[in-house]
């Protein structure tokens, strides 16, 4: 963006032929600068995020109990339904947490 904003100015702008190379070395240097440090801000970024995808984001979320889990069930979780165990047992229509995932099968408690 810099680089694009210096040729303006040496097309637009009247200056001398000398300042000229000047400014687009100058802008050159600063563009380079200005996509390293982007670079570094976006992967750290990226670091930052929490995991929306995987059974990692599904740990820790509510669902509701479709089908009695004693000790399998069914439950549903975003809009899906998910085969469930659950030790302590969860009748119909009560709300558990996910505290893992083994397989395709979510393991929940109250």
């Amino acid at each position: 963006m810099i680089l694009l904003l210096a040729i303006l100015l040496v097309v637009i702008a009247p200056v001398s032929s000398p300042w000229s190379i000047v400014v687009i070395v100058v802008a050159c240097f600063l563009e380079f600068a200005e996509i390293v440090l982007l670079r570094r801000w976006a992967k750290r970024l990226d670091r930052s995020t929490i995991r929306t995808t995987g059974s990692e984001a599904m740990i820790g979320k509510r669902a509701a109990v479709v089908a009695d889990c004693r000790p399998t069930g069914t439950v549903q979780l975003r809009g899906e339904l998910w085969e469930a165990r659950c030790e302590g047992g969860a009748a119909s229509g009560e709300t558990v947490r996910v505290e893992s995932v083994e397989g395709l099968t979510l393991i929940v408690a109250h």
